[in-house]
């Protein structure tokens, strides 16, 4: 597979090497997108957030913060700085949500493509809905109202649209991680390497799941997730599904599996795709406390998904998904911590009992080791072929040595987080997002300088 993604990333770059998009963008003939971007307690950085989003210059756009039931000044500060007031805006229930309290438009003509929404609280799932329902474009963007986009984003994520002989249901791009980047205005003006441990770590994560993993899996039409930050979904297809299941955390993952399930019932020619291109950047939780619940959450929503859908495992009518992708999830995403942890064990009793030789167990813990790096490593290499955003030779340095500890201090927590997470579903019966704090883009944006045209 990961011989695969690295052809995909070579095929990618050369196939787009020649395209304008910044010309491409004022195709008057281009699908309508909405952004609906979920707000929660977002007053740290919702007006910088808003601001990313309205320097999008795709041609046929709208901008929809779904607040959603915050308890802090997120609403107050969007309707004071963006100069809103309520609108007399027809819409429609087509999907179920809790009450739409108001659609505020702006007075202001230079933010016509805004819309701010004040909903009862129901999170997130559902704050899509109502975004779903206040929208008339052909696709909407699921995008998190704390991530910063790349300006062309949607010009690249429409591409595979009007390319493909297929119907395109959604459509999912490279989130990458800023933290310690300078940002002015909604744009990162510099990106570097974290400079703490532990988002550092997770960026070497991104870059294999995105890099390796999606790629891959995208190539074969098999790709079940499209990150819940940043993604554009049909649609009147995802109102045909149902929309966002409210009932669990793993709202993203669980649409894209629906999708799939619902144009393989019909037999109809489709296509999730997915563009290997940084399109997004968001923030990594920077202490374990907040990882630990995002982590927690993730885990829950594995599982959520492939019980709900259990009846697609192995079964022939639904192709690639029903006999490759969905019982990968179930063997390596959702089992895997249990076979690990089990085997630790295990082999940790046999050591004790004298049936393991210490020469064996060394030579078999370095196999194993060495893999883990491999896989970092070449995620590194793709990253630095393919896209070299870090130019500092003392960044990559620190990437390499991170990968070669990771196995040792951060692998061993994500896997006691992952087997928390599915206890905590079971036993303790937790189906909350739990609350996620973020360090916001403030302090850099005041202290970086315009970035250059």
């Amino acid at each position: 597979m990961s011989w695969r993604s690295w052809n995909v990333l070579k095929h990618h770059k050369q196939a787009n090497i020649n395209i304008d998009f910044n010309a491409f963008r004022q195709n008057p003939f281009l699908p309508s997108i909405s952004v609906v971007a979920p707000a929660y307690n977002e007053g740290l950085t919702i007006v910088e957030n808003i601001r990313s989003l309205l320097s999008l210059g795709y041609n046929n756009l709208t901008i929809i913060v779904v607040n959603d039931g915050s308890k802090d000044d997120t609403l107050e500060k969007a309707i004071k700085f963006y100069d809103l007031e309520v609108a007399d805006y027809y819409f429609d229930y087509r999907l179920p949500c809790n009450e739409i309290r108001a659609v505020y438009k702006s007075r202001n003509k230079a933010f016509k493509k805004l819309l701010v929404v004040d909903k009862a609280n129901g999170g997130k799932a559902d704050a899509l809905n109502a975004g779903i329902n206040i929208s008339y474009s052909d696709y909407f963007a699921c995008v998190d109202v704390d991530c910063l986009l790349e300006e062309n984003a949607f010009e690249h994520l429409i591409y595979p649209v009007i390319n493909s002989h297929k119907e395109v249901v959604a459509v999912g791009g490279i989130v990458w991680l800023n933290n310690d980047a300078e940002v002015f205005h909604g744009h990162m003006v510099k990106l570097q390497v974290p400079n703490k441990f532990l988002p550092r770590i997770q960026l070497i994560e991104y870059f294999r799941a995105f890099l390796l993993g999606r790629t891959a899996w995208s190539s074969i039409n098999g790709l079940l997730l499209i990150s819940g930050a940043f993604g554009i979904f049909h649609r009147e297809r995802v109102i045909e599904a149902g929309g966002y299941n409210k009932k669990t955390v793993g709202e993203d993952m669980e649409l894209v599996i629906r999708l799939h399930k619902l144009m393989l019932n019909k037999k109809l020619p489709y296509e999730v795709a997915y563009v290997p291109t940084p399109l997004c950047w968001t923030e990594a939780p920077v202490d374990t406390k907040i990882l630990s619940r995002q982590r927690n959450r993730w885990a829950r929503g594995t599982a959520e998904c492939l019980m709900l859908h259990r009846d697609m495992l192995f079964r022939r009518k639904y192709g690639i998904i029903g006999l490759l992708s969905f019982p990968y999830w179930f063997v390596a995403e959702w089992m895997g911590p249990f076979i690990e942890a089990s085997g630790l064990i295990f082999t940790l009793i046999m050591m004790m009992m004298g049936y393991i030789n210490s020469t064996f167990f060394v030579s078999m813990l370095f196999l194993v080791f060495s893999m883990s790096l491999f896989f970092s490593i070449l995620a590194i290499l793709a990253q630095e072929t393919f896209f070299n955003r870090y130019t500092e030779p003392k960044d990559i340095g620190k990437l390499f040595i991170t990968a070669i500890l990771e196995p040792f201090i951060y692998h061993p927590l994500t896997v006691f987080w992952a087997l928390k997470g599915n206890y905590d579903l079971f036993f303790k019966k937790t189906h909350s997002w739990g609350e996620m704090t973020r360090t916001g883009y403030a302090n850099n944006a005041a202290g970086a300088k315009p970035p250059k045209s």
